[in-house]
């Protein structure tokens, strides 16, 4: 199976599927990102406990791609540690960017190595990178 095969798979199964895609009861943090060149619009939730994401979820609407880009993070950011997400935003926006190309370097990201390709299409990075941007302004809240 080749990356596009993987990668559309991925994104269709994480748009339709998200079992993150919910709310918390009582979340620690929740930030609202929005990309209003597309209209995607999400509301991240945050469980933490000391240094480590417990728990993540996301409302809101948005293209296949930005829904899918949110689960898949989700999925990876999962107790986790703080630093550590800070670490995967930044692997991710990089990979995005084609500032990282290091097959080692991108294997912490996993599922989300799929998303590779976005880099193509500069019309739809926003889409990826806005849960990941708003990871990033929500761990800077705690």
């Amino acid at each position: 199976m080749d990356l596009d095969s993987v990668y559309t798979e991925l994104i269709m199964e994480h748009n339709k599927n998200s079992r993150n895609k919910r709310e918390l009861d009582e979340p620690d943090i929740s930030e609202h990102g929005h990309n209003p060149s597309c209209g995607d619009d999400i509301t991240l939730e945050l469980k933490i406990e000391g240094e480590i994401i417990e728990d993540a979820a996301f409302n809101g609407s948005g293209c296949a791609i930005s829904q899918a880009s949110t689960s898949i993070m989700i999925d990876l950011i999962k107790g986790k540690k703080i630093s550590e997400a800070f670490d995967l935003v930044d692997t991710f926006i990089a990979m995005i960017k084609k500032e990282i190309d290091d097959q080692q370097e991108l294997r912490k990201l996993k599922e989300a190595m799929a998303l590779k390709n976005i880099s193509n299409m500069p019309a739809r990075v926003k889409c990826a990178v806005l849960s990941w941007h708003t990871l990033k302004e929500a761990l800077k809240k705690n």
